[in-house]
């Protein structure tokens, strides 16, 4: 039993989806948890404590006072008997109380006493779970080290379709498995990650670059930092950006800025991840003041940019892990296979963008992971998901 002797915090909210926990309580307890639920008032509208003590064997835990003599529901004793607080359901409501310390119910009380590690499973119709103040206070918790169990994709209780239903309980307990049993932990590692595009001068204004928007390298730097990871990310330009205490953010322009911070870093590093869409080559000039428009033709003579994976992978020691991307278009297999031989990779994490709603600028991607013996295919997910395949399979490598 993975999760024997452990004690577990489970929050229940306002959701159609609260019969879900039913099942979850079910798992925990079958492989050896311990199960205590808190619930707000808004949760007994969707399933009775009755039904909840039942599967606990626990009074369930709603209110501050439970009666009028004095007693009372302490939330720091649960923050301190916890070894994780799972919330499933999290509703759009309380991950706003939740990221902002609205402490006007026993959960987020209970939420905020919390010393052990804490998974919230959001559940919501499709526009609440999109709308930027809930994906601004989803981001607030990441940085606060919580990790997001990413709802699925599906018809909701609105009969609409789309992504906002709780994930499964099946895959709630593997979340919580990994967090307790910390088979995949990065405590003590330091990453280097590189991300997003590189800009390449040919005038003040005018620049070579591609339509790379950092999201993959970025998710993979929230991940590698939520398992305990010293990050160090080196950033191309983007509008992105990271509150995780965990990340340290180097931000650069062109390709020779990125290879000198990624071979400088990569001296201290256990990991290096190289996901950013580096330029392979640049204008061999490129002018102080804005060229201007005149007739005929204008010519840009090109060179080769610093070759950043050859570099890494050159000076790699054995004990360190080097991973490399290649977003291809045609022979994507062959062509990634040799990248990865080329730069000495461990592994190379290859998409195609001719595989719908992978590549640039989307938030979901379709990978394949290949190392020298296999080639590991994924289904298409959410770029946090990815990054979560991407550094479960670091973490069996280390």
């Amino acid at each position: 039993m993975e999760l024997n002797g452990k004690h577990i915090v489970l929050g229940i909210t306002g959701s159609i989806a609260a019969y879900k926990a039913c099942l979850l309580i079910r798992m925990l307890i079958k492989e050896g948890a311990e199960v205590q639920v808190v619930i707000t008032p808004a949760g007994k509208e969707f399933i009775t404590p009755i039904t909840l003590s039942a599967l606990t064997h626990k009074p369930v835990v709603s209110e501050f006072f439970s009666q009028r003599d004095g007693s009372w529901n302490s939330h720091v004793d649960l923050g301190l008997w916890a070894d994780a607080m799972v919330i499933a359901p999290a509703t759009a409501s309380t991950i706003g109380k939740m990221a902002n310390g609205i402490a006007d119910n026993m959960l987020i009380t209970t939420y905020l006493s919390m010393k052990a590690p804490v998974i919230v499973a959001p559940a919501m119709d499709l526009d609440m779970y999109a709308h930027p103040s809930t994906q601004r206070n989803l981001q607030t918790l990441r940085s606060y080290g919580n990790v997001i169990v990413e709802p699925a994709e599906g018809e909701l209780a609105s009969q609409l379709v789309g992504k906002g239903r709780m994930e499964e309980p099946e895959k709630i307990l593997k979340v919580v498995e990994t967090v307790l049993t910390d088979r995949r932990s990065l405590r003590g590692k330091t990453v280097l990650i590189t991300a997003g595009p590189t800009y390449e001068r040919i005038d003040p204004v005018r620049f070579i670059g591609n339509y790379s928007s950092g999201k993959m390298g970025y998710a993979l730097a929230e991940e590698c930092a939520l398992r305990g990871a010293r990050v160090e990310l080196v950033s191309g330009p983007t509008h992105l950006t990271t509150k995780h205490p965990g990340i340290h953010c180097t931000r650069v322009e062109s390709a020779q800025d990125m290879y000198e911070a990624a071979t400088r870093l990569f001296n201290i590093a256990d990991v290096g991840i190289l996901s950013a869409a580096v330029a392979d080559f640049k204008p061999d000039l490129h002018a102080n003041e804005k060229i201007k428009r005149e007739a005929g033709s204008q010519h840009i003579t090109l060179e080769p940019t610093a070759d950043i994976a050859a570099a890494l992978g050159k000076v790699k020691k054995p004990k360190q892990v080097l991973v490399g991307f290649a977003l291809e278009t045609n022979d994507e297999e062959a062509n990634a296979r040799g990248k990865l031989r080329r730069k000495n990779f461990d592994f190379i994490v290859l998409n195609s963008l001719r595989d719908k709603g992978a590549g640039f600028n989307y938030d979901t991607n379709k990978i394949t992971i290949i190392n020298q013996t296999e080639a590991k295919p994924f289904d298409l997910k959410p770029k946090a998901d990815v990054a979560k395949d991407i550094v479960d399979e670091i973490c069996d490598l280390l």
